[in-house]
């Protein structure tokens, strides 16, 4: 072993070690980090990502769904540095910059103008409780306190602060702050999973919605808003849903007075194959929530667009009618200027035509890869650049086992449970599909072959989301 790798691969136990000593690892069950340690990474650059050693790994997760155009692009990275040398940040509060303005009015263009008005949060869950309040304050301000409870898909996810953790229907991030936590109505999800002998995906999404319709018609008195993830609720494993939900969702809505919330957090910015989700049902929400994507994985930001009606509810002179919600760095300048430049790449590299190719070839390979039926697999779906399947018989900690085989395959991969899922960053190239492709077949028939201890079938799979 030569002195360079020696010096190399010592950093990157030192950065472990470093790391487990004093970072407190999210969705990470510490007693696990003896067998799974962090990979310390060095430096990115388009889908690759490096560690200390020169190893590479494909971020076939786009670094927890927020990358899109590769890591280190030189356009978001020029206009980050002149950014910089321009206006790092000021506060919203009292006055505006550039990047915030243009960046809203931009969106708001993308919407055909439907949705006026965007308030700036941190990240994905403060985007959802910023909408929740929305809604609530909205109905108080127009006389209709009493309308202060949210409906929620069973199995959604929308955050874990505890206001979007009380729409989110997730147990292994629930049950242990149940006690802290306000209750939603739960209804069905329209996950195409669940189509019984003869039904489609467009069958399921109608029984399941239904089932929303009895409750608005019982409850609509007392109920604020709806809460969807449109297309694909990604969380609870990538279940998939036809445009039909949305549509009738939208129009149940409507007859019964209550508001739409759509969180577009992980499936906004291209991911389903359209900017946003809702786009392919045809509809617009009342409110609509953005993050991960927003900035191409640079910086933390989110926000929630609304309609011009409902921001002119808060028009007042009374303070207590104003919308009562702030942080520090609300409209960050550097984060906005990272949204903006994300925006151009959209135009620039015509990159929703161009996915829909790149979707197609991994769909098309990862199917052929399949085919044998061995190891087995069910629900091989894809939604846009969304492709997931469901491993039939994982064995226990099959997450931890699957992300750490990846490694050995130059893949950084975290399936939930017992669901692979591949969701790249747009800049992918064939090849680099390929490579995507062959590493996790092959990672799938390591995993499902080798031998796993049967004395830990009762623990959970970590929370490898």
């Amino acid at each position: 072993m030569s002195s360079t790798t020696t010096a190399s691969s010592s950093a990157n136990a030192n950065w472990q070690q470093r790391s487990r000593r004093h970072v407190w690892h999210p969705c990470t069950q510490s007693i696990r980090l003896d067998v799974a340690p962090p990979l310390p990474i060095a430096r990115g650059e388009g889908v690759w990502l490096t560690d200390h050693e020169g190893r590479r790994y494909l971020d076939a997760t786009s670094s927890w769904w927020v990358n899109l155009f590769g890591h280190a692009h030189p356009a978001i990275n020029a206009a980050l540095k002149a950014q910089l040398d321009t206006l790092p940040h000021v506060m919203l509060a009292g006055c505006t910059h550039a990047p915030a303005v243009e960046l809203a009015e931009r969106l708001s263009a993308l919407t055909g103008h439907a949705l006026g008005h965007c308030f700036y949060a941190s990240d994905g869950a403060s985007a959802v409780e910023i909408a929740l309040k929305m809604s609530f304050h909205a109905w108080r301000n127009a006389g209709r306190a009493d309308k202060r409870r949210f409906v929620a898909l069973r199995h959604g996810y929308h955050g874990e602060t505890l206001g979007a953790l009380h729409v989110t229907d997730v147990p292994v991030f629930r049950d242990a702050y149940a006690p802290l936590l306000a209750s939603a109505h739960l209804v069905a999800s329209p996950d195409a999973r669940a189509a019984r002998p003869g039904e489609d995906a467009a069958a399921v999404a109608n029984r399941a919605a239904d089932e929303l319709e009895a409750l608005l018609a019982a409850e609509h008195d007392s109920i604020a808003a709806v809460i969807v993830e449109p297309l694909v609720q990604c969380a609870t494993g990538m279940a998939m849903h036809d445009p039909a939900y949305l549509r009738r969702l939208r129009a149940l809505c409507d007859c019964f007075g209550v508001h739409l919330i759509a969180d577009e957090i992980a499936v906004g910015c291209g991911r389903t194959g359209t900017f946003f989700a809702c786009e392919q049902a045809g509809i617009w929400p009342d409110f609509l929530c953005l993050s991960k994507g927003i900035s191409g994985g640079y910086l933390p930001l989110a926000l929630v667009m609304t309609r011009d009606a409902i921001y002119q509810t808060f028009v007042d002179d009374d303070a207590a009618r104003s919308f009562l919600h702030s942080h520090s760095y609300t409209g960050n300048a550097l984060a906005c200027r990272a949204a903006l430049a994300t925006l151009d790449l959209f135009a620039q590299e015509d990159a929703l035509n161009r996915n829909k190719d790149r979707a197609a070839r991994l769909f098309a390979r990862l199917r052929e890869g399949l085919a044998g039926g061995s190891p087995a697999v069910d629900h091989l779906r894809q939604r846009g650049m969304i492709t997931a399947f469901d491993v039939r018989e994982p064995g226990a900690r099959f997450a931890e086992r699957f992300h750490l085989a990846a490694r050995d395959h130059g893949l950084l991969m975290r399936p939930i449970g017992a669901t692979v899922y591949l969701m790249p960053p747009y800049a992918i190239a064939d090849d680099e599909i390929d490579q995507l492709v062959d590493g996790t077949l092959a990672t799938l028939r390591t995993v499902t072959t080798a031998p796993h201890a049967a004395t830990e079938e009762g623990i959970r799979d970590a929370a490898l989301a």
